[in-house]
């Protein structure tokens, strides 16, 4: 749990822009340009392996389940992550997890790269990067606000969206060069040794992060977590509404290399084409949240972008033209990290210090625990339907989704409210306090 604290003051006064002024913090600086790096290698990771499992089997459903084995121990672990980070210093718990990370992936280059390399290793390796994952995830995203100040809170969480989606415009673009040339393996080296960036980085941070055990045992810290978030009316919906996006329309990314190549006929090349235009388009989606300076509005935004992303899905799967699908996918990417960076911000702009592990480990459930589940069904249908039908599938989930939160606004907007005043009060008693009053009259204020 962190004790009261006074924001970190900013190690610059250079006038910075109003969308990066995040990076006045000294740590945030150098969490920043590590993961930049780190993520560039773990895009090029991720299309690389899509790849290699595509050409090993040419199995949609084996894709759906390597994409299953990587993430479904995020939705069972997750809660024990977000204990974890509640209750330990985050920076080193990302050390830890940044590490065991490295030595998965140089595991997954040198079989690789030694042509040994079988469906199963890709799987058990995926297994392992997942479990570590239900610790990192937690931990990374509860650990933004230890190094900004509460002001700058929705500008580094954008920030951390913009650096995510611009690693993802570059790293696909680069997988489907090097895999073309050199093949696989070269990539997952590159993604193993682009985490000693983040490692660095996290090394050379100075924080000074007073904390206090959690009274009660670890299993009474997750019951309390869990019991925020249901009896929350506005968490609550914005992670139900996460997780049916993460459910249904988010498993088109899995079927990526179906399009690429039965489809649309673009290869590996083409692969990272596609992959790199929908991060294009979630890039665009943060720098324009990374703009803004209040989190007024944001929930609609959530309901229109959810909306959208299932229309934009449903026109993807219709084309069968290569350009045009890639133009497609742009908004596809600009809606869905709309939704799903707005969703990020509001929940941790509403949730105590004392719960935010906790409370971000129900997101990553949601978020990236739903994907495997997702997945998984997605390969199994297109299987049988095919890959378009699939994806189409998801899109009217997801059209339909976000219509259904966005006629519970009115709703749940004078919870939101008292929750986001509560925590951009100076922290401790007058929060807790708040927070209580809200709780006492959820039943009312949520119905």
């Amino acid at each position: 749990m962190n004790d009261t604290r006074p924001p970190e003051k900013p190690r610059s006064s250079r006038k910075l822009p109003a969308a990066l002024r995040s990076l006045r913090h000294r740590n945030y600086q150098l969490f920043f340009g590590g993961q930049l790096i780190s993520l560039v290698g773990t895009w090029m990771d991720q299309v690389a392996e899509s790849w290699l499992v595509y050409r090993l089997t040419g199995s949609a459903l084996l894709l759906g389940t390597v994409a299953f084995a990587s993430q479904i121990p995020v939705f069972l672990l997750a809660p024990i992550g977000g204990i974890v980070a509640d209750r330990y210093n985050r920076r080193t718990i990302l050390v830890i997890t940044q590490s065991s990370m490295m030595v998965i992936t140089f595991v997954l280059a040198g079989i690789t790269l030694a042509h040994v390399v079988q469906v199963w290793h890709v799987v058990l390796l995926a297994a392992l990067t997942g479990i570590v994952n239900a610790f990192d995830i937690p931990a990374r995203q509860a650990f933004i606000v230890d190094m900004v100040s509460r002001e700058d809170l929705l500008n580094a969480i954008a920030l951390n969206s913009s650096m995510f989606n611009g690693a993802r415009v570059v790293g696909p673009a680069l997988a489907g060069i090097v895999v073309a040339a050199v093949g696989e393996g070269w990539c997952f080296f590159a993604n193993g040794v682009s985490f000693l960036a983040v490692i660095a980085g996290l090394l050379m941070m100075q924080l000074v992060i007073p904390r206090r055990s959690l009274e009660g045992s670890p299993l009474e810290n997750i019951i309390e977590g869990f019991r925020f978030v249901a009896g929350t009316g506005p968490i609550r919906a914005l992670m139900l509404l996460l997780g049916m996006i993460s459910f249904t329309g988010m498993p088109y990314a899995v079927l990526m290399p179906v399009f690429a190549d039965q489809i649309l006929h673009g290869g590996a090349q083409g692969l990272g084409l596609l992959m790199g235009a929908s991060g294009l388009g979630a890039l665009s989606a943060a720098i324009t949240l990374a703009n803004k300076k209040t989190v007024t509005g944001l929930g609609q935004w959530v309901a229109v972008a959810a909306s959208c992303f299932g229309v934009s899905l449903i026109l993807f799967s219709i084309s069968r033209h290569f350009w045009l699908s890639v133009a497609l996918l742009i908004p596809v990417g600009f809606f869905i990290m709309l939704q799903m960076a707005s969703s990020n911000t509001l929940i941790q702009s509403m949730v105590p210090d004392h719960l935010r592990g906790r409370v971000m480990a129900v997101y990553s459930m949601m978020f990236m625990g739903m994907a495997p589940l997702g997945a998984l069904l997605a390969g199994s249908l297109a299987h049988g339907i095919g890959a378009p039908m699939t994806v189409a599938m998801g899109g009217v989930i997801a059209l339909i989704s976000g219509t259904v939160f966005g006629s519970r606004l009115s709703a749940l907007r004078p919870v939101a409210r008292q929750l986001i005043v509560a925590q951009q009060m100076s922290g401790g008693t007058p929060a807790q306090e708040i927070t209580a009053r809200v709780f006492s009259k959820r039943g009312e204020e949520a119905s």
